[in-house]
């Protein structure tokens, strides 16, 4: 969903420039998180510029190029908060390349049979509808599930398991850490939510049986092609329901915010996307010059355009203004703003968060699948994470 970025500037950025890109490979970010920790263990990284994330940044620092004293022309308007995500003790380390939080996707027609419908009234009560909280949405994707489409998905591995989890947890009263990055989400918020999720696989099984191995592209794709009733899926997918043939009747799909928990509030799992140098960079000329490119104006509203949140306030006000005449764009942007505004949630960047996420999401995994209750995994996954946030100081 990220790639349209790559085909549109690396050409242009060759032919401009006369530079040359090898690019060392596309790879999600647990992926490219392995990747980068191996080539910045080596004197010479073999690379000059990389893809990042403010989350996964901290854990990098040692390999990055303070950007501070280079002339980086974005970041002279980013979103103060975003400067601030993007900002670390040695300076600014990445430059976002935009603001990622999801919203809920829905398909209409899945609410309208009237069977269903009379279903969850008599096992439920009350009219079905879009889920306004989690505990609904157990029960809403139950009754929408059939033999051929699943009632909601979502990522079964990975940060996308994670992340699920975390928004479910401080929308129900709970959180990861402590002030102190003590692990805290062993909690009766965090069991409640664990369980939710074996009750939706593995008991109610409103998923697919394969969601272990689906990433986010994967769950996208599921919802797109008509598959699943429900997913909550990131703004750098959106141009695929206009684009993606295999999509099915894209004016079938609804837009809502992410479900409220018992805290009654809603929380969205955000955080940007961002490119930077490396330290030890064998062409930190070329890799300035391009890290400008990827991140101008131009590429930001090229990024806007296809569905992805800017990060500066001139991009933002430019891709609100060219929503105001069509309805189902400018009612995305007011969505997407209700979130930013009120439930933005941010993990805490530390050296050894991607320690921390990797011993949770498999704790959630085995969880879900039905191996272990929820107290039992999160009670494993606090203990083995202790040793790892031991020292650990928040940047």
């Amino acid at each position: 969903m990220y790639e349209a970025l790559y085909e549109q500037v690396l050409p242009r950025f060759e032919r401009e420039t006369g530079y040359q890109v090898n690019e060392l490979g596309r790879l999600p970010h647990p992926a490219l998180n392995a990747e980068l920790a191996k080539r910045f263990a080596a004197v010479d990284p073999g690379v000059d510029l990389l893809s990042t994330h403010t989350k996964y940044a901290p854990s990098q620092v040692q390999g990055l190029l303070p950007l501070d004293a280079h002339q980086v022309d974005a970041v002279d308007g980013l979103l103060p908060a975003i400067r601030t995500l993007a900002t670390m003790r040695e300076g600014l380390m990445q430059v976002p390349r935009f603001l990622d939080l999801q919203l809920l996707y829905v398909r209409s027609s899945a609410f309208v049979d009237p069977a269903t419908n009379d279903r969850y009234q008599s096992m439920f009560g009350g009219t079905l509808a879009v889920p306004r909280t989690w505990s609904e949405m157990i029960n809403v994707s139950s009754t929408l599930a059939t033999p051929t489409r699943h009632g909601f998905v979502f990522p079964g591995r990975d940060s996308g398991l994670f992340g699920t989890f975390y928004e479910m947890l401080v929308a129900s009263g709970g959180d990861l850490f402590a002030p102190d990055l003590s692990p805290s989400f062993s909690s009766p918020a965090g069991w409640w939510v664990a369980d939710a999720l074996a009750e939706m696989h593995t008991r109610r099984r409103c998923t697919p049986v394969e969601l272990p191995a689906m990433h986010y592209d994967e769950v996208s794709a599921c919802f797109r092609r008509g598959k699943a009733a429900m997913v909550a899926d990131w703004p750098g997918s959106d141009h695929l329901y206009r684009t993606d043939e295999t999509c099915v009747q894209s004016d079938d799909v609804e837009l809502a915010t992410l479900p409220m928990g018992f805290a009654s509030r809603r929380a969205a799992y955000a955080g940007c996307h961002s490119f930077a140098v490396a330290r030890n960079a064998g062409n930190k000329e070329g890799a300035l010059l391009l890290l400008k490119y990827l991140t101008n104006h131009e590429s930001a509203m090229f990024e806007a355009q296809q569905g992805a949140v800017p990060v500066t306030k001139r991009a933002f006000a430019q891709v609100r203004a060219e929503s105001n005449d069509d309805p189902r764009a400018s009612h995305r942007w007011q969505l997407l703003s209700e979130q930013i505004d009120n439930a933005l949630i941010i993990p805490p960047r530390f050296a050894n968060y991607p320690a921390c996420e990797s011993i949770l999401w498999r704790a959630l995994q085995r969880v879900m699948l039905g191996e272990v209750s929820a107290r039992s995994g999160l009670d494993q996954a606090t203990a083995d994470m202790q040793p790892i946030v031991k020292g650990q100081v928040a940047l």
